[in-house]
Parts: structure tokens; C-alpha cells; sequence
């Protein structure tokens, strides 16, 4: 019957050992494969997580990607990446496709300016929550902290002319970082030049042309806080092209501590993330709200601490 062969590829009990061996053996033979999306259609569960980041060859989003993959595996599901190239309609796309293949919920760092996703029904978390997502789960890292904890250094380094490179493709989190450097300005009586204040990408080549223009303003300048570690590497390398001393002239910080931030010959100050920790609480979170979402509860924000790696690109 049905039911039998069912319980028997599904090893459940209510069917005879001999049954059982007959009907393995027969599925074997036959290279029987169970059909996924037709057992999720009957249980309403898929095993699968949609995940939309913006940008997978920045190692930052890497990581967190990495954090979880492991984390779906180790509870049984898999992931569709989708890789939005910060365009909100793209990501707007990968929504509803996502959304047709039923997926049990959706992990979202958005390109941050899409109206509110009032359609979806599937548990959905942020990665770094804006106000419009408050009826959303999310987890991020405090960046108000990160960028306080950044130029709270440059100036105990003795640097105060300071300058920084937004990125102009996640314009949220660059201003919330540069929130924390007014404030670490603030204590010590300074305040921030906003002529410093320049827009780049989230590039090491976004990060050479926003140096080059800055240098080129003719602006003294004795430090550079890039938004993310991309950016402070293109500041390093057009500091050796004009043979600017890092960090005697100048001093470089960035932000995300990427993995190869740390190499020998880069030792690159930082801003250090969790991305990989990020990452398995993301799923994890979702998971727990995937299993619980006939239930009633308030939105949670979980928000994890920065942390400051001084290298050798600060004094």
C-alpha cells in the first residue's frame, strides 16, 4: 500500500522489517528519489531558506553567507543565494521568486530603499534593521559603536584633522558610523569637518579615487576613516603611489575586519565584525521563528558588539 511504502522510506514504524527490506531494496533498484517540493506541499515545510545579500564578492557578506550555510546544514535545510548587486529591483525579483518556491523564510540585507515588504508572509529576518522594518526580526552589529570606537582611536593617536569615505551603496550604515565618530569628536571639543565628508563605493578602487580627491583638495588630512575595509585598502594604495607614509602622515582605519585585512602586508587597523557568528544567529533566529509562527510575539533586534584591531596602519 502507500501508506507502507511511505512509512518505509520515511522510517516510520507500522511496517514489518521484511516489508521494509523489500521495499528499500526496490527503491534502490529503481533509483528512486523522494520529490522535495511534493512532500513540502503536503507538510508545508520545504527545508529551505532564501537568502538575499547584496554583494558576494565583498568577503564581508562572504562570511556572513558562510555562518549560514553552516547553520542551515547542521539543521537540515539548504539555502538559495541570491546576490541583489545592490538593486532594489533586483532584489525585488529574487523576492518573489523566492517566495514561489515556497521557501520556509527569507534572510534580507537590502539595497535600503524598497518600501516595506507588506506581502510577505514567510518569517523574514534583516540584516541591520532601519525603521521601515520594524515588524521584522533582525540581527546586526551596533555601527554607531564601530564608528565611535574608530575615530575614539585616531585621536588617541594623537590624529585630528580626520576625514572619511561614506559608501554610497548601504547609505544607512555609513551614517550611523559616522554618528559614533561625531560623538568620539564631541568629547574631545572637536567637531567634524564636513568638507572631509566624501561619498565613495564599497570598492579598494572606490576607496583610491575617493583618497585621490581628498588628498587633491588641498586639505591638510592626517587620518582616514573608510566605511568598510575595501575602501581603506584603496586609501593604502594610493598612499604608496604618492608616497604618503602610513601611518606617520597619515593614519588608515577601516571597518568589517575581512579576512585578508589582517595579511602581513596589508595589517590593516579595523573595525572587527562578527560576521561568521552574524551569520548562524541569523538562521538560527529564523529557524526558531519558522517553527513558532502560529504564535503571537513582539519583534526582536539583536545587536552584537563591534570590536577595535589596532594594526599597523595607525601610530
Amino acid at each position: 500500500s502507500y501508506s507502507s511504502i511511505s512509512r518505509a522510506l520515511n522510517g516510520k514504524e507500522g511496517v514489518s522489517k521484511a516489508t521494509r527490506d523489500k521495499i528499500l531494496e526496490a527503491a534502490e533498484r529503481m533509483g528512486y528519489q523522494p520529490n522535495d517540493l511534493a512532500r513540502g506541499l503536503v507538510n508545508k515545510i520545504s527545508n529551505t531558506v532564501g537568502v538575499i545579500v547584496p554583494d558576494i564578492n565583498n568577503p564581508f557578506f562572504g562570511e556572513i553567507v558562510a555562518g549560514i550555510t553552516d547553520a542551515s546544514n547542521e539543521n537540515g535545510y539548504n539555502i538559495f543565494l541570491c546576490v541583489s548587486g545592490w538593486d532594489p529591483k533586483i532584489e525585488k525579483e529574487y523576492f518573489s521568486t523566492l517566495l514561489k518556491k515556497r521557501v520556509d523564510g527569507i534572510i534580507l540585507k537590502s539595497a535600503g530603499k524598497n518600501e516595506d515588504y507588506d506581502e510577505i508572509k514567510s518569517p523574514l529576518m534583516i540584516i541591520e534593521r532601519y525603521s521601515k522594518y520594524h515588524k521584522f526580526d533582525s540581527v546586526e552589529v551596533d555601527n554607531e559603536l564601530g564608528g565611535y570606537l574608530a575615530v575614539k582611536h585616531l585621536l588617541d593617536c594623537g590624529y585630528r584633522n580626520l576625514a572619511f569615505i561614506l559608501g554610497k551603496e548601504d547609505y544607512f550604515a555609513s551614517q550611523r558610523r559616522l554618528k559614533g565618530a561625531k560623538r568620539a569628536l564631541e568629547e574631545s571639543n572637536l567637531i567634524i569637518n564636513e568638507n572631509l565628508i566624501i561619498e565613495g563605493s564599497f570598492s579598494i578602487e572606490g576607496g583610491r579615487q575617493a583618497a585621490k580627491q581628498l588628498f587633491k583638495s588641498g586639505q591638510h588630512i592626517d587620518a582616514i576613516f573608510g566605511m568598510n575595509d575595501l575602501i581603506g585598502m584603496g586609501v593604502l594604495q594610493y598612499c604608496d603611489e604618492s608616497n604618503i607614509n602610513v601611518p606617520d602622515e597619515v593614519g588608515v582605519i577601516g571597518y568589517d575586519n575581512i579576512s585578508y585585512a589582517g595579511l602581513p602586508q596589508i595589517q590593516l587597523t579595523t573595525i572587527h565584525q562578527p560576521k561568521y557568528e552574524l551569520g548562524k544567529m541569523l538562521f538560527e533566529t529564523l529557524l526558531e521563528e519558522i517553527k513558532n509562527k502560529e504564535s503571537k510575539r513582539p519583534t526582536r533586534k539583536i545587536i552584537l558588539n563591534p570590536e577595535l584591531k589596532i594594526r599597523k596602519t595607525t601610530r
